[in-house]
C-alpha cells in the first residue's frame, strides 16, 4: 500500500512530461506486423533481444517517465544547502575537479539525473527500493545518451532506458537487457554514498543538487517511508538469501567476476580502520564511518573504486555467489 501511495504521489504530481523517440522505435517500424505482433511490450517498450526472463520484470506502478528523470539539474554551494540537515544522506561524486552531492531525498522522487562533469555526461542513478546509488558515464560506444526511469523493474531493481534508443537497462547489471543497445555495457563512475556531514566536511567546496528541479515535489517527505525498516519486499527477486538481513546495509565490489559484499554491522565492530583486503587479486582498502553509518572503498593508493551501497537482498539478487567479509 505504501509504494502503491508513493507511485500515485509521483505521478500526480508530475508537472512535466518527456516526449522521446529515437532509433529504437525506428527499427520496430522495420518489423512486419507479425514480427512485433510476437515481441513483448510492457509500459510502452517493445521487448526486443530480451537478456532477461519476461516473468522476472514487474511494472512498479508508475508508467513510462511517470518518474521523472532530472534534465536540468540546477546546483547550490554548500553553505547554501539549508534545505540539508547533517543526517541527509547523498550520492557524492568528484571528477574532472568538480565536486557534487546528490541528496537521496531528492533522488527518491527522480531516481535519475542527467548530469555533466565539464564536457563529461554523468548519469546519476539511484533505486529507492534497493537502496542503490550507481552513477554511469553517459558516454557509450562514442554516442551520448540522455536516461529516463521506464516504470519496470528488474529483481526489485529500477530498469533504465535511454530516449535515443528506448532500450532498457539495469541499474545493477550496469548494462542493456532490451532493445537495439543489448550487447552494450556502461562504463560506471565511482560514487560514495553517504551522510552529508561527511561529505561536505572533506569536500567543503562540494556543490549540491538544488530541489529547484523544475517538479513540484515536497522534498521534506518520504515517498517510501518505514521500507528500510522493515524486511518486506515489495517485489519478487530470483535469488535469496538469509546470511544477513533483507536490509542489512552492505557496500559491494566487483572485480572482473569475483563479487564481494561487506556488512556495515561487522564493517562498525572493527578494531582498526581502513581494513586491507584482496578481492580477485586486487588490493583494496574499505573505509568506515560509524557516526554516518557509511563505507567507502579505494585502491591501495587511495583512489576511490567503484563500490555500490545497497541492501543485502538486492546485492546477492544479481550476485549470488558472491564473497561476504
Amino acid at each position: 500500500m505504501i509504494f502503491l501511495l508513493a507511485a500515485m504521489i509521483l505521478i500526480t504530481a508530475s508537472c512535466k512530461q518527456n516526449n522521446t523517440s529515437g532509433s529504437g522505435t525506428e527499427d520496430s517500424n522495420n518489423l512486419t506486423k507479425t514480427d512485433m505482433d510476437s515481441i513483448p511490450k510492457m509500459n510502452g517498450f517493445v521487448l526486443s533481444d530480451l537478456q532477461i526472463p519476461l516473468d522476472e520484470i514487474h511494472q512498479g506502478g508508475p508508467p513510462k517517465d511517470g518518474i521523472p528523470a532530472i534534465d536540468d539539474p540546477k546546483f547550490l554551494k554548500s553553505n547554501e544547502a539549508n534545505f540539508l540537515s547533517d543526517s541527509d544522506e547523498v550520492l557524492a561524486i568528484v571528477k574532472n575537479g568538480i565536486m557534487k552531492a546528490y541528496p537521496v531525498r531528492i533522488m527518491n522522487y527522480h531516481e535519475i539525473v542527467n548530469d555533466r562533469f565539464g564536457d563529461d555526461p554523468v548519469i546519476v542513478t539511484f533505486c529507492p527500493l534497493c537502496g542503490s546509488g550507481v552513477a554511469f558515464s553517459g558516454n557509450i560506444n562514442g554516442e551520448n545518451r540522455t536516461f529516463g526511469v521506464s516504470g519496470l523493474l528488474f529483481n526489485s531493481d529500477v530498469l533504465l532506458y535511454d530516449r535515443e534508443t528506448e532500450s532498457l537497462w539495469s541499474q545493477l547489471m550496469g548494462q542493456a537487457v532490451s532493445g537495439p543497445s543489448v550487447d552494450q555495457n556502461m562504463e560506471i563512475v565511482s560514487m560514495e554514498q553517504t551522510s552529508w556531514k561527511n561529505w561536505k566536511e572533506r569536500h567543503p567546496k562540494t556543490l549540491v543538487l538544488s530541489t529547484e528541479t523544475g517538479f513540484s515535489r515536497d522534498y521534506n517527505t518520504l515517498p517510501y517511508d518505514g521500507y528500510e525498516n522493515s524486511s518486506r519486499l515489495y517485489f519478487p527477486v530470483n535469488n535469496k538469501s538469509d546470511a544477513l538481513e533483507n536490509k542489512e546495509r552492505v557496500i559491494g565490489i566487483s572485480v572482473d567476476s569475483v563479487h564481494k559484499a561487506y556488512s556495515f554491522s561487522k564493517l562498525s565492530e572493527a578494531k582498526s580502520l581502513p581494513i586491507s583486503d584482496i578481492v580477485n587479486g586486487t588490493e583494496i582498502q574499505i573505509y568506515y564511518y560509524k557516526e554516518s553509518n557509511s563505507a567507502r572503498i579505494t585502491d591501495k593508493e587511495g583512489n576511490l573504486l567503484p563500490g555500490t551501497t545497497l541492501f543485502w537482498f538486492a546485492w546477492f539478487a544479481f550476485h549470488p555467489g558472491t564473497e561476504v567479509y
